[in-house]
């Protein structure tokens, strides 16, 4: 619910409420909340309460290079690995996803979900592929910060020429990304992973 906007930050959760809405008793929601706020997702009032956390634009901005930097550890990770020949097919299938996208040159508005499927899967592949516990909990940790996800893409509607710009941008990306893992170049493909990541603050 805080995810998806339900709760707004500075919202006080309510016990009762949630109960209510959740169809659960008190006890899960009482025992969840502290949960949440040690995960960073509420604030703990000193009146014994709980509100959902707002984030500063400064933690949104850290949260993308932190992304930036743990994808790019294991993608590095699985450059040195030597990636399984099934995982680079997969992500050739991403590649040939987005090109398709591009190749007409301008985007729709369905274009939308069809981009964000194939760009969430594309990272997956790759932090999955590294097979590090540590570092997929990390990410999965740091993308509960609004607009830090990979997958968290502020598609714009208005100005699709731009949009185009910047994701068929970042598709080159993609492809020079695949082309260092196959290469086993782990720096190369660390540096790019951040560079990628960085390049969504603009």
């Amino acid at each position: 619910m805080i995810l998806h906007g339900e709760l707004t930050p500075g919202q006080r959760v309510r016990e009762v409420e949630l109960a209510a809405t959740l169809g659960v008793s008190r006890t899960p929601i009482r025992e969840s909340l502290p949960i949440l706020a040690q995960e960073g997702m509420l604030t703990q009032l000193d009146t014994r309460g709980f509100v959902v956390r707002a984030f500063t634009p400064q933690e949104i901005m850290d949260a993308i290079d932190v992304r930036g930097v743990l994808e790019g550890l294991a993608a590095r990770m699985l450059a040195e690995q030597g990636p399984p020949r099934r995982l680079i097919q997969s992500l050739h299938e991403c590649l040939r996803e987005g090109d398709e996208i591009f190749v007409k040159r301008h985007l729709l508005e369905s274009d939308e979900a069809r981009y964000g499927e194939m760009n969430k899967q594309f990272h997956s592949l790759i932090v999955e592929g590294a097979g590090s516990k540590v570092i997929a909990d990390a990410i999965q940790r740091n993308d509960r910060i609004p607009f830090a996800a990979a997958h968290a893409i502020a598609f714009d509607n208005v100005n699709l020429p731009r949009m185009y710009d910047y994701l068929n941008s970042a598709h080159h990306q993609h492809h020079a990304i695949v082309q260092a893992l196959e290469s086993g170049e782990g720096a190369r493909v660390a540096a790019l992973m951040y560079e990628h990541a960085y390049s969504t603050k603009s």
